[in-house]
């Protein structure tokens, strides 16, 4: 999962209109939601404000699948290499996991609506994203998990490959992509996309064929997919690493070639525009050098970059860098739903945690929702592109 991003990314910057009747066109400049943070500051900041801390009413009416994604968490704080990660600035290894065991401890007591959100706020410290512009404000967008049909052997209808992790990518003990191991020892950086797909270099390693090389690319864009064999049978690819190229949207030179509207921005659209023509799909796919390589799921679920299952709504993806692992977050935003055959936008509010890690989510104010799997959920994360709030709970000291 760690490589999805949006497919609609970058409109935002795109956007021109004009202001007032009688004066010249103006450019309005779009919030730089991957803006950088500055040296030495913290993309969390601690409430101290009762006034500013966020009501979990609405949210505590929807607890569904929540205490499962928690149990998620807990399993990875489980693992001794997850300590590597603390302190987060005050808060401890031991701090985030009786955090998490606190909340559950809540979830079981039965308390709902405002009883619940007055335990949450008696009992949580609130800290809040700084987001893009050091007032909280958090650009949220969606990914979910595509099916394909594939085949695990080259045919006539499935020529184009996933690939496995090569036995030449060094990772460090973080698992950072360090480069390529060349014949005389040394680590050099790994090939960007292009030269590995011109040179035909990973011949041998591929791991499933799919019918359509841009749904190859959606894969590696979203980190996973699950495929459907011949025989019927659902398997799942999960993200094992990449070749170490920061991740380049292909939407913005889609746009200002006017190839796409910017209003028909999404994925049925890029898969329609792509479909069959595999000259056009390298043309632009290798324009973002990053290339992402796959291991075969050990269950049917998604699983995010904590190596543990994604749950919709209840995952979100954010940068692993600068916010903590694993841990317990609020957020509310705008979110597409569909009722009867029409999207509706309608006010968000819910608990997540933060699982899983986004190729192009960088900054504190970018945050990727999961929304599931399938083409549902696809339309819905195509559809996702949204400002908001995002915040961190954590058991009062």
């Amino acid at each position: 999962m760690r490589n999805r991003i949006l497919l609609a990314l970058g409109v935002a910057s795109l956007i021109f209109a004009a202001v007032g009747c009688q004066r010249p066109r103006a450019r309005i400049i779009a919030p730089q939601y991957d803006r950088p943070l500055a040296p030495g500051q913290l993309a969390l900041r601690k409430i101290t404000n009762p006034v500013e801390i966020p009501d979990f009413t609405d949210a505590c009416h929807n607890l569904a699948n929540l205490s499962g994604a928690i149990d998620n968490s807990l399993d990875y704080l489980q693992k001794p290499s997850s300590e590597r990660f603390f302190p987060y600035v005050d808060i401890t290894h031991k701090h985030a996991v009786r955090s998490l065991m606190s909340f559950k401890d809540l979830l079981k007591s039965g308390l709902t609506g405002q009883q619940l959100n007055d335990a949450i706020r008696r009992r949580f410290d609130i800290y809040e994203s700084v987001g893009c512009d050091d007032a909280g404000t958090v650009l949220f967008t969606g990914y979910y998990t595509p099916i394909f049909d594939g085949s695990a052997v080259k045919t006539v209808r499935f020529q184009y490959p996933l690939y496995r992790q090569p036995d030449d990518l060094v990772k460090g003990d973080d698992g950072q992509i360090l480069g390529r191991r060349s014949s005389d020892g040394r680590t050099i950086p790994y090939p960007a996309r292009a030269e590995i797909e011109n040179s035909n270099t990973l011949a041998g390693a591929e791991i499933v064929w799919l019918d359509d090389p841009f749904k190859c690319y959606v894969a590696q864009v979203q980190g996973s997919a699950i495929i459907r064999m011949p025989d019927g049978r659902l398997v799942t690819y999960g993200y094992a690493a990449n070749n170490g190229h920061e991740y380049r949207s292909i939407i913005k030179q889609l746009i200002n070639e006017g190839k796409i509207p910017p209003d028909r921005v999404n994925l049925a659209s890029l898969m329609d525009y792509f479909r069959g023509d595999t000259a056009l799909v390298r043309q632009y796919t290798q324009l973002n050098p990053r290339f992402v390589f796959f291991s075969r799921a050990a269950d049917s679920g998604p699983r995010g970059s904590l190596n543990e299952p994604v749950i919709a709504y209840r995952s979100i993806a954010t940068d692993k860098t600068i916010f903590p692992r694993a841990c317990l977050v609020f957020f509310t935003t705008n979110l597409p739903r569909n009722i009867a055959g029409q999207t509706y936008i309608d006010p968000y509010a819910g608990f997540a945690l933060d699982q899983d890690t986004g190729g192009a989510i960088r900054a504190a104010g970018r945050c990727d929702i999961y929304l599931g799997v399938g083409d549902e959920a696809g339309k819905l994360a195509g559809q996702t592109y949204q400002e908001g709030r995002l915040y961190y709970l954590f058991l009062k000291q």
